[in-house]
């Protein structure tokens, strides 16, 4: 297991969670993450269908859930995220309310 950011707990940058969801996402539909762009359509371009999109988020909350306490991804928020960049914006904003 690769040692990754979980020694520092801090807050993690645009950058950070844009790595973090491509991670994700390459694992969920086993593609190379750097064919992860954050233009990329969950749906069009990355052929993600709607329980890919779920496990995403399981692993956000999960990898999230260790930084910032009781992050979650409402259920009716994920019909709004179509892309990448969705996804990221969406993210940073929570952390960043939180």
């Amino acid at each position: 297991m690769p040692a990754e950011t979980h020694v520092e707990k801090g807050p993690l940058d645009r950058q950070q969670v844009l790595d973090l969801v491509r991670e994700l996402l390459a694992d969920i539909l086993e593609i190379e993450p750097s064919t992860i762009q954050e233009s990329s359509s969950f749906a069009e371009d990355l052929d993600a269908d709607s329980l890919a999109l779920i496990e995403l988020v399981e692993g956000l909350e999960e990898e999230l859930g260790e930084r910032t306490v009781g992050f979650r991804i409402e259920d009716e928020d994920l019909e709004e995220l179509r892309t990448v960049r969705d996804a990221v914006d969406y993210v940073v904003a929570k952390l960043g309310a939180g």
